[in-house]
C-alpha cells in the first residue's frame, strides 16, 4: 500500500518536473501569500511586545498622579470666563504635597507603596563639563527593590535622608559623561547651585527614545536622583510662599513664579497590591484628593494597564484587519492551483485513460493530482516562509519599527499553505478519477 502511494506521488513529481515554469507560475500566489502573512505577524508581535515594554516601564500594577499645571494663556481665558460668569469665586488648592502622599498610603488598603516625587530641570556640572539634565528627588524607599539595578554603590541609607545630606545617585549616562575613566563613588557633581555627592550609580537602562517620549517619561539614564528632603532644604519647596515668589513677575502682585506651579511634588506613583483594584483605587484616591484640594480636582490620575489595555485591542484589531489582507492572497493563490490543475486535467485525459487502462484505479489517478497540487503548495509556502522572514527584516531595517517572527507564525502560514493546496487540489483530482478510460483513450 505505502509503495502504491508512493509511486503515484512519484508520477505526480515527473509531471511538474515536466512543467517547472507553469508549477513556478502557480505556487508565486502561495509564495506572496503565505510571505504577506509571516511579514504582517511579525509586524502585530513587534507591536504586543512594544506594549509589554510600556507596560514594564510604567508597571503594571501602578498608578501615575500628576498635577494639572495651567499655563498663563490658560488662566487669562479662564478669568474672563469667570468675569463673564457674575465673578464667581475661584477656589484655592494647595496643589499636589507630600501630604497627599502620606494620605494615600494610610488610607487606600490596596496600597503597598508610594513613591513622590519632585522633578526639577536644572545645569549639570564637572570639571568644566556641562549640560542639562534633571535633579528628581525621591522618597527613602524609591529604590527598595531595585538593588540589582545599581552598577556602583548602593541606594540611600537612612541617615542621608534625617540629616538632609548633598547625596546624589546618578544614571548611566551622566557617569560616561561627567566621570569618564574614574570611578565617581564619592566625588561630587554640581547640581544647579548645590553640590551633591555621589553615593550610587544606576546601571545602563536600554529603553528606546521612542517609547519615552511616547509615554511621557524621562530618560532615566540621564537622571540624577537625591532625597526629597534635601530637594525641599537645598533647593525649592513649592508649597512654601518665599519673598521670591512675591516679588517676581509684577513686583508684589501675588502671582507665583515657574509656570504658576505650587504644587509640592510633580508625580506620586502608587504601588497597589494588584492591578485588579486599578480602577477602584483610582476612584477612591481621586475622591479623596479632590476634598483635600477644596473640591478641586487640579491633578490626573492616570492607569497604565488601562491605557496600555486600550493601546493593545487596537493593535490586536489592526493585526487581525492585515491578517485576513494577507490571507486573501493565500485563497487567491489556491484558486490559482485548482485552475491550473483543471486545465492540466484536461491537457492529460489520454495519460489518464492510459494509466486506467494498465490497472490504476480512480485512487491512485486521485492521488497523483492531489499530490501535485499539495507539492506546490508546499514548495511555494517554504518559498514564501523565507521570503516573508527577510521581508521583515527588510521592514524593521527601513521603516525603524520592530518586527518579531514567531515559530507559531511560520508554522501556522505553512500549514494553511499545505490546507489550501490539499482543498483547492479535491475538486481537480476528483474530476480526473471520475474519466472514463475508453473515452480518455479516444481523446486527442
Amino acid at each position: 500500500m505505502i509503495r502504491r502511494i508512493l509511486h503515484n506521488i512519484l508520477i505526480a513529481a515527473e509531471a511538474m518536473a515536466q512543467n517547472k515554469l507553469r508549477a513556478l507560475l502557480t505556487s508565486l500566489g502561495i509564495v506572496f501569500g503565505v510571505a504577506s502573512v509571516i511579514a504582517m505577524l511579525a509586524i502585530g508581535r513587534g507591536a504586543q511586545e512594544k506594549i509589554l515594554q510600556q507596560l514594564a516601564l510604567l508597571g503594571a500594577d501602578n498608578l501615575i498622579i500628576t498635577p494639572h499645571i495651567e499655563n498663563p494663556e490658560e488662566n487669562k481665558e479662564s478669568e474672563e470666563e469667570e468675569d463673564s460668569a457674575d465673578m464667581q469665586v475661584k477656589r484655592y488648592s494647595p496643589g499636589l504635597t507630600l501630604a497627599d502622599a502620606a494620605s494615600i498610603a494610610s488610607t487606600v488598603p490596596q496600597v503597598l507603596a508610594v513613591y513622590p516625587e519632585i522633578v526639577l530641570p536644572m545645569e549639570m556640572a564637572r570639571e568644566g563639563v556641562s549640560r542639562n539634565s534633571v535633579l528628581v528627588g525621591v522618597s527613602r524607599d524609591h529604590f527598595y527593590e531595585r538593588a540589582d539595578e545599581f552598577a556602583l554603590g548602593a541606594t540611600f541609607s537612612v541617615l542621608h535622608f534625617d540629616a538632609l545630606a548633598p547625596v546624589c545617585i546618578i544614571g548611566h549616562e551622566i557617569r560616561t559623561r561627567f566621570f569618564a575613566g574614574v570611578d565617581p563613588i564619592g566625588k561630587s557633581i554640581k547640581c544647579g547651585p548645590q553640590w551633591l555627592r555621589v553615593v550610587g550609580v544606576i546601571k545602563d537602562q536600554a529603553v528606546a527614545q521612542d517609547q519615552l517620549e511616547q509615554l511621557g517619561l524621562r530618560n532615566p539614564n540621564l537622571d540624577i536622583y537625591t532625597p526629597l528632603p534635601t530637594v525641599l532644604l537645598r533647593y525649592r519647596d513649592r508649597s512654601s510662599v518665599t519673598e521670591d515668589d512675591l516679588t517676581s513677575d509684577g513686583g508684589g502682585d501675588g502671582s507665583f513664579n515657574a509656570a504658576n506651579n505650587n504644587n509640592q511634588i510633580d508625580r506620586i506613583v502608587v504601588r497597589l497590591s494588584d492591578n485588579s483594584f486599578s480602577r477602584s483605587a483610582a476612584e477612591i484616591i481621586g475622591r479623596m484628593l479632590t476634598r483635600r484640594h477644596n473640591q478641586m480636582t487640579d491633578f490626573e490620575i492616570t492607569i497604565p494597564e488601562v491605557v496600555l489595555e486600550q493601546q493593545r485591542e487596537t493593535t490586536r484589531l489592526f493585526n487581525y484587519v492585515l491578517g485576513a489582507i494577507a490571507s486573501i492572497s493565500l485563497i487567491v493563490g489556491g484558486i490559482g492551483i485548482m485552475n491550473i490543475m483543471l486545465a492540466n486535467v484536461m491537457e492529460r485525459i489520454k495519460e489518464i485513460g492510459i494509466r486506467l487502462s494498465l490497472g490504476a484505479t480512480p485512487n491512485d489517478i486521485n492521488l497523483q493530482f492531489l499530490s501535485e497540487a499539495t507539492a506546490i503548495s508546499v514548495a511555494g509556502g517554504a518559498v514564501g516562509v523565507l521570503l516573508g522572514i527577510t521581508l521583515s527584516i527588510l521592514i524593521a531595517e527601513a521603516a525603524e519599527i520592530d518586527t518579531i517572527v514567531t515559530p507559531s507564525s511560520v508554522i501556522l502560514s505553512f500549514g494553511v499553505a499545505m490546507s489550501i493546496g490539499l482543498v483547492f487540489g479535491i475538486v481537480p483530482a476528483r474530476r480526473a478519477a471520475a474519466q472514463n478510460p475508453v473515452e480518455s483513450l479516444r481523446h486527442d
